[in-house]
């Protein structure tokens, strides 16, 4: 596996467990509608909100800007994906989009979650 991909999962694995830490079901880690992925599916324990969770992990912020990340693009594709995954399981609940950027290797990250970091555009299907 190359070292980036490593990284990643490690990061998507630190993020899954300090959501749980914070009282969270992750219902799906790296979820699959054909070519988009969600990186976590969570929800609150007893709250009607499905969070949808991009995952950016670094192993130095040195000139990074999460942010500039989660373009356009990539927002249709998690909201679109985000849609597939509500519709299949039937799930009438609310949906926030949330990002976690995770600085750091191993299993020692410094964790920045940001809930709501975004909304959805009106028109998202092409």
């Amino acid at each position: 596996m190359a070292q980036h991909n490593k990284l990643g999962k490690e990061g998507e694995h630190a993020a899954c467990e300090f959501l749980i830490s914070k009282g969270y079901t992750v219902r799906e880690a790296n979820w699959r509608m054909g070519r988009m992925e969600i990186d976590i599916i969570a929800q609150e324990t007893g709250a009607n909100l499905i969070h949808i969770i991009e995952v950016k992990t670094r192993s130095d912020a040195t000139h990074f800007d999460p942010m500039e990340s989660i373009t356009p693009s990539k927002i249709r594709n998690l909201v679109n994906a985000a849609n597939g995954y509500i519709q299949l399981h039937r799930l009438p609940m609310a949906v926030q989009y949330d990002v976690m950027i995770l600085v750091g290797k191993g299993s020692d990250f410094d964790i920045h979650y940001i809930p709501n970091a975004f909304q959805p555009p009106l028109r998202t299907i092409r």
